[in-house]
């Protein structure tokens, strides 16, 4: 049993909790170490969305809840050069990116409410070094570096797609 499964049946065991309250307890102990482990695995199956840059088109995996946000492009060892991640925020807010056990050097674009890039950040990659949006921000796009160098995007330039009002 994990420590914090311990904690919880000493806390519930004075109440006299089942056998089956504490297996269940145990279980999602169990469950919730599995998930702690699988934290050093890439997330691959996350939902996906279509962009467009102009004329390029990116397939882009959607990372919306606090969990798949912090896990994001760690411990990938490739990516297509068309493909990348859309971060989602609930609100506007100075965004900051890391790059702690993130193995591709990226590019992050710090995106407005209507598609517009606001700002670019080139991320090395495994560093602690804080790279921030300019202004407030409810989307980031990360890439891989150079994508956007390549294809002229620059900040000012508009995404296209769902998430952004616009097809």
């Amino acid at each position: 049993m994990t420590a914090a499964c311990t904690t919880l049946a000493r806390t519930f065991a004075p109440r006299r909790t089942s056998l089956r309250a504490l297996a269940a307890l145990s279980l999602a102990g169990a469950l919730w170490g599995h998930t702690a482990l699988a934290q050093d695995q890439p997330q691959m199956n996350l939902q996906r969305v279509e962009l467009t840059a102009g004329m390029h088109r990116i397939d882009a995996q959607v990372a919306a809840t606090p969990q798949e946000r912090q896990t994001g492009l760690m411990h990938r060892k490739e990516m297509p050069q068309h493909e990348g991640m859309l971060f989602v925020f609930e609100q506007p807010a100075q965004q900051c990116f890391w790059m702690k056990n993130t193995l591709l050097p990226l590019t992050a674009a710090f995106v407005a409410d209507d598609g517009t890039i606001v700002n670019l950040a080139d991320m090395k990659p495994q560093t602690l070094d804080s790279h921030c949006s300019t202004k407030p921000v409810r989307y980031v796009l990360e890439m891989n570096q150079g994508w956007f160098a390549k294809k002229g995007i620059q900040p000012g330039a508009k995404l296209a797609g769902t998430p952004f009002g616009r097809k």
